[in-house]
């Protein structure tokens, strides 16, 4: 009777005992099916007992015959554990009696044939041929192993139909048992359905297909590594030729693209993540029970956190666990290192001043030299009725060396922020670091030493401002060390460019004050922000009134000349009383700042007449040149533009005299078409006594010691020679004047007069030397000592650099102020305007000057050291002195 038919419910064997709740909630069924619920767990009994039975039996194909018997009959008592019914007790009993049975007539065989064996090697005894012996116990053995090995598989064979019968019986009677509701929803989950158990088995499949997988992609890397390796040798070998192997251009191309793209070590390193994280998932799906996702997620926690593998049980989760937590940690370890340096790169590039500059409307400054300090100083006292603002600095130089600098300077910024960046202007990149486009002006100094060189790096300079493909919001100033490369720039540059060329500004200044002691202070007031300066606006309330009327319409300013705007923005200094301001036109006036000077109602002014129709007398005059400089042409023909005819030239330095015209011609200057001068040339050492004692110092009106041409490119070596020039200069005069020129002199300092700086200061006032200085700590150690009566520095260029960034269209004002031609700065005697203890305003002296076309912007009284620009209270009276002096615009006589 089949299976089927022995768990029907017409069966009475009882196989089982259920649990109580079963038999009392089903008291009708629970016989039957309590003999079913015993059959399956009979026939679950024997799968089980099956497996351990083909365990053992693996290992009987490997043994020697006598192990194969000794098993078999433990094979004989776990069969007995089967517990089928009597039918299917009674078929297995006659399978093992007739399996049992053929072992038994085998076993015979073999104890027979080990006897002929013996018999056979007794034999042999008798006989030398011993290979023989050899060859037949190899054969015997073979065919022991043979039979053993057959019988094993038959046996397998046997034994595997008859667990395949066993799992569907099994199967079957699951079935029918879910199909009865035997089981209630907690021992549910004990039978396995048919596709269960395939799920069982293609799970198992899949856990051993991610393992494979796991190790696969594990070592795969370095086998391919190892491949190219070899490829790459093995071609090297074959063709005997030097090529770069296949591997280092691998590494090579790794280099280039870790090199070019800034995200390529992150990319790298979240990569290396994932494929670890995707590695650990793999290999823990394949030793552990969860699922793949489960796997996935542990894997990222042993990455995360390499604690949390202590956990773990069995030797392949821990051993996986460990691998990945060991992976976890090498990953942050080159997080952190990457991390570390892309921080490290950050400050060292703040630290370095690479970042870029996010500012507009900014003061963009482009080089660095000795200039920069008192550059700085100007455009914050500009920026102060603004609340302060922002100046960007970029050099060739490192930024923290900079900012130390700039630190030592000691300036006020008052409220001006400086930044300081690393860069060259020639390279189009940093310019954008610096938001060059939106700069309000840029300003580009003069490097210190060689002239040509330093002009030809601005003239390079302005080429790449003009290639900036954003354009430019401001204007370029340009400082020029040459006058002849003005032309060259301003070509370049078109009508962005405003220069500024410093020895022909300090040339012409040393010349204008040579002839009238006392311009250089007005300079350095009008120049500077510190005082009074230029600005020019527009005021429509003005149009329709004449000059003569606008003149005493500002309180708080002087006005000097009118930005026409019929003729194209063309600034007119000085212009005529008569002409009428129109609807565009533009006031220039001498102001303190550009928010504290506005037009007021014109006041009751009585304007007088001169005292007399003077004119300012004109005589020759003696100059002395001490030094060379390389624009000195320049110098020769603007002193023969204003000295009076008769005068005389000296040229005092250590160029050789047969050398000296030569540069003067080939500097542009025809020494025969020279009116109103005469050159003297004397070849001689500056810094050497006894050459200075060979020239009549005490005859000249003016002395100009320049700084010298061979030195310039060192200033404090050029102002250390000029310095040493003045007081030789001074000691020769103190010995050769009598004391008599001693008197009015106290005003000048607190030194005595027998004191050795005493007797130079009263040697000054015979004759007037200027002194051009470079480096500004050395002018106010000149200052503060009065051996000097003016001093000229670099300082002015810079103020002068400085107007013109805050306003370009003063660039013409100053131009035409130190032209040869035109108006420019006169001190005037007070006997020209009024009489001795006459009472005037301030107006009223204004309106005078107008009946000599002169435009009165301040005086200097008897007694003061410095003069006043644009005085307050210009409509008060007071009384004048003959010994005053008034500062004017008037056209070059």
């Amino acid at each position: 009777m089949s299976l089927d038919s022995e768990s029907s419910p017409s069966s009475s064997r009882d196989w089982f005992f259920p649990p109580q709740s079963f038999v009392h909630s089903h008291p009708a069924k629970s016989p039957n099916y309590i003999r079913r619920f015993s059959d399956t767990s009979r026939l679950s009994r024997r799968y089980t007992d099956y497996h351990r039975y083909r365990k053992t039996s693996s290992s009987i194909s490997d043994s020697h015959s006598s192990s194969t018997i000794t098993n078999d009959v433990k094979f004989a008592r776990t069969r007995r554990r089967f517990d089928f019914d009597r039918r299917s007790d009674l078929s297995l009993k006659s399978s093992e009696v007739e399996f049992s049975s053929k072992r038994k007539l085998e076993l015979p065989d073999v104890s027979s044939s080990v006897k002929k064996v013996s018999d056979t090697s007794r034999l042999s005894k008798s006989i030398d041929s011993s290979l023989k012996v050899r060859w037949i116990f190899l054969a015997i053995t073979a065919s022991i192993f043979v039979v053993s090995f057959a019988t094993i598989v038959h046996e397998n064979l046997y034994l595997q139909e008859q667990v395949n019968n066993l799992e569907t019986r099994i199967s079957n009677l699951n079935s029918k048992l879910r199909v009865c509701n035997l089981f209630d929803d907690g021992n549910e989950d004990d039978v396995r359905s048919p596709d269960e158990v395939t799920d069982v088995f293609t799970d198992k499949k899949l856990k051993t297909l991610a393992s494979i997988a796991s190790l696969t992609l594990l070592f795969a890397p370095i086998i391919i590594l190892k491949y190219i390796d070899y490829v790459s040798k093995s071609r090297s070998l074959d063709h005997n030729l030097e090529e770069v192997s296949l591997n280092k251009r691998l590494a090579y191309k790794v280099d280039v693209f870790f090199s070019i793209h800034p995200y390529a070590k992150p990319l790298a390193l979240l990569i290396a993540t994932l494929l670890l994280i995707m590695l650990g998932g793999l290999a823990l799906f394949g030793v552990t029970d969860d699922s793949l996702v489960d796997c996935l997620w542990l894997s990222w926690t042993y990455v995360a956190d390499s604690g949390n593998h202590a956990n773990s049980e069995g030797f392949g989760p821990r051993l996986v666990s460990v691998s990945v937590s060991f992976g976890g940690m090498l990953i942050f370890a080159m997080m952190l290192g990457l991390v570390s340096d892309s921080i490290s790169e950050k400050f060292d590039s703040l630290r370095k001043g690479r970042s870029e500059v996010v500012e507009q409307d900014h003061t963009l400054i482009l080089g660095w030299s000795d200039k920069l300090g008192s550059l700085l100083n100007q455009i914050s006292i500009a920026n102060e009725s603004l609340g302060g603002g922002i100046v960007v600095v970029m050099a060739e130089r490192d930024k923290e060396e900079m900012e130390l600098d700039i630190a030592k300077m000691e300036f006020d910024f008052k409220g001006t922020s400086v930044i300081c960046r690393t860069g060259s202007p020639l390279i189009l990149a940093d310019l954008k670091k610096v938001s060059v486009s939106k700069a309000r002006a840029i300003i580009v100094i003069a490097e210190d030493g060689n002239a040509d060189q330093s002009d030809a790096r601005a003239l390079r300079t302005v080429l790449s401002l003009t290639g900036v493909k954003e354009g430019l919001r401001g204007h370029i100033v340009v400082e020029l060390s040459d006058l002849d490369n003005e032309v060259l720039v301003k070509l370049v540059g078109g009508e962005l460019v405003e220069t500024v060329v410093a020895h022909d500004v300090i040339g012409r200044l040393m010349i204008q004050c040579a002839r009238q002691p006392g311009l250089a202070q007005i300079w350095e007031d009008i120049l500077g922000f510190e005082n009074c300066e230029f600005y020019i606006k527009r005021w429509p309330q003005l149009n329709g009134m004449q000059f003569e009327d606008v003149l005493i319409s500002f309180p708080d300013a002087i006005p000097c000349g009118i930005k026409v705007a019929s003729r194209g923005g063309k600034i007119v200094l000085n212009p005529e009383d008569s002409y009428i301001l129109e609807e565009g036109d533009e006031v220039l006036v001498i102001a303190e700042d550009d928010d504290t000077y506005a037009p007021a109602p014109l006041p009751t002014v009585w304007r007088g007449s001169l005292p007399k129709d003077f004119i300012v007398p004109k005589s020759a005059e003696r100059i002395l040149l001490c030094g060379w400089r390389r624009d000195m042409e320049d110098m020769i023909m603007v002193l023969d533009a204003f000295l009076a005819p008769g005068s005389e030239l000296w040229m005092f330095n250590d160029v050789p005299e047969n050398e000296r015209e030569k540069k003067l011609v080939d500097g542009g200057l025809d020494i025969s078409r020279l009116e109103n001068i005469s050159l003297v040339d004397r070849e001689g050492n500056a810094v050497i006594r006894r050459h200075l004692e060979s020239l009549p110092l005490e005859s000249f009106d003016s002395i100009l010691i320049l700084a010298d041409e061979s030195v310039e490119d060192s200033a404090i070596q050029a102002d250390s020679r000029s310095l040493a020039t003045l007081l030789l200069i001074r000691d020769i005069q103190a010995k050769r004047m009598p004391v008599r020129y001693a008197k009015g002199t106290a005003h000048k300092g607190s030194f005595s007069q027998g004191s050795w700086i005493g007797e130079m200061q009263q040697a000054s006032d015979k004759s007037v030397i200027i002194s051009e200085i470079l480096d500004p700590r050395t002018k106010n150690l000149l200052s503060m000592s009065k051996i000097s009566d003016y001093v000229l520095s670099n300082e002015l260029v810079s103020m002068a650099l400085a107007m013109v960034a805050e306003d370009r269209q003063i660039n013409d004002v100053l131009e035409e102020l130190f032209a040869e031609e035109g108006n420019e700065l006169h001190i005037r005697q007070a006997d020209l305007y009024l009489r001795e203890g006459e009472e005037l305003s301030f107006y009223e002296v204004l309106l005078r000057a107008r009946q000599r076309r002169e435009i009165v912007i301040g005086y200097r009284s008897a007694n003061a050291e410095r003069a006043v620009i644009n005085p307050p209270a210009k409509n008060e009276r007071r009384k004048w002195s003959l010994r005053d002096v008034f500062v004017v615009i008037a056209e070059k006589e």
